[in-house]
Formats: C-alpha cells, structure tokens, sequence
C-alpha cells in the first residue's frame, strides 16, 4: 500500500525515506524520482539520518514502520518540520490503539513526560489512518479511512460573578467556573475521529465528510487541474449544503466481507 501511494505523489515533491530496515526499495519501483534512502547502523543513528535529511530540501518524509520507541520519535519530528507531511506504518488494530500507542511510545523514549502533553502531540500530527486488513483467506483490503481530529481548547470561563449584587450569587458564579475548570483538566478529550471511507456489504461506503480544514490544506498542495476535480468530487458527495450524507462509491466488488473481522 505505502510502495503504490508514491505514484500518487506529484514527482516536483522530493522523498525521504527513514528505515531500520531497507524494504522499500522505491528508487528501484520509482527510478526518475528524487528519492534519498537512509537507515541506521552501528555508528550512525536514526536520529542523526533524520537530521541529515532535514536540510536536503525534502517534501516527504516516509517512515518504513513504526515499531519501536525511537522510531515513533522520529514520525513525530520529520510530520512536524522539515517536509509537508510524513507516511508511516503501523500495526495498531483501531485508531485509538493507535493514538495509545504512539503516546506510550513518546513516554518511554523519553521525549515528553506527560501523557496529556505527549497525546496531544500525537494527534497533531495524525491526519488519516487508511486501516488495512487481511482475512483468513488471504484477501488484502482497505476496511475503513479514518480522519482524526484534534480539539481545540477553548476558553470558555466566565465573569458573570461581577454582576452579581450578593455573596451567595458570585460564589455560585466562582463554582461554575470552578466546576468547569476540574472538568477540563480531569476529563479532557483532545481528540475525535470519523470514518470518512468504510467497507460495507462489499461495497465502498463514505459515511462522514472531511472536515474544512483538511480539504482546505488538501487543495492547497494541489495543481489547479486536480484542485478543480477536487471541488467538484466534493460537489458530488456532500453538496454546497456540506451535509453527512452516505454516499456509496461504485466499482468493482472485491468479494464478501466476514462478519468477524
């Protein structure tokens, strides 16, 4: 799946590859792209192929698998400087367990100490999870794409208790606010996620719109041709009104789903 997206990739966009282990082999698949491959050796870190990479005008960085602590630590650095986004693979059953696990492996890496802090980094950097599965025919498939987004922590205390004209009514005030900060720091979300793409029924199924910001950056790395394409799939699925509506994709079945996958 990761080898066949780089055809995808307009060829102005330069790829850096960051691997414990050569398996990708792209400059063989994509011979005229500009493709620089790096891993890791008894004398030379990840962290210090990272950094190399870093200042050789990439556009992509992809990460072969992220597998351990020191792996998911560079995920997070190359998505958030140095390229316009980053790919990876995983291993995680559901997006939560993804969410999870990249957090646990930040925290034992050493690189945050908090687990708020540590998450909320994580899920600044996790747009979509396209989920692949294989059943126990051996059939490989996409299950489901998920966008994940970040929530944004709003400030929404307030000062009512100035225009209360007795005790007993600014000290309900206070304990409003009172309430509403212990909410936020013992029971803080700081993230959501929807399926945008399930597969339902041997059929591909949109069940959730993008969300503006994402289509908005999305078309912003586009040429105007694709960018007008774009627009209109948009059109297409969800209307100028923007409404949820399912949307079923047509084309060719890739055989039953189990039940039990």
């Amino acid at each position: 799946m990761l080898m066949a997206m780089i055809e995808n990739i307009y060829e102005t966009m330069n790829l850096r590859i960051t691997e414990t282990a050569f398996e990708l082999h792209l400059r063989k698949i994509y011979p005229t792209r500009n493709i620089l491959s790096m891993r890791e050796t008894e004398t030379i870190s990840g962290q210090d192929c990272l950094d190399v990479q870093k200042k050789t005008d990439g556009s992509v960085n992809i990460i072969g698998e992220v597998a351990t602590d020191p792996v998911a630590s560079w995920m997070i650095q190359s998505a958030q400087v140095a390229s316009k986004f980053t790919l990876f693979t995983h291993h995680a059953k559901t997006f939560p367990d993804l969410v999870t696990a990249l957090r646990n492996s930040m925290l034992r890496a050493g690189v945050f100490k908090d687990e708020k802090t540590a998450e909320e980094q994580v899920v600044q950097v996790l747009n979509f999870d396209i989920h692949l599965v294989k059943d126990f025919r051996g059939r490989r498939y996409i299950e489901r794409v998920t966008e994940c987004i970040p929530i944004e922590d709003k400030n929404e205390y307030t000062f009512d208790h100035k225009n209360q004209k007795t005790l007993e009514g600014k000290l309900d005030k206070f304990l409003d606010n009172a309430t509403y900060y212990f909410t936020k720091s013992t029971n803080k979300e700081l993230y959501k996620y929807v399926n945008i793409l399930e597969y339902i029924d041997d059929e591909y199924v949109i069940t959730n719109k993008i969300s503006d910001s994402n289509i908005a950056e999305m078309r912003n790395n586009m040429d105007s041709a694709d960018a007008e394409e774009f627009d209109k799939f948009v059109e297409e699925i969800w209307g100028s009104s923007q409404n949820q509506a399912q949307k079923v994709l047509t084309g060719k079945k890739r055989g039953r789903k189990p039940k039990n996958v």
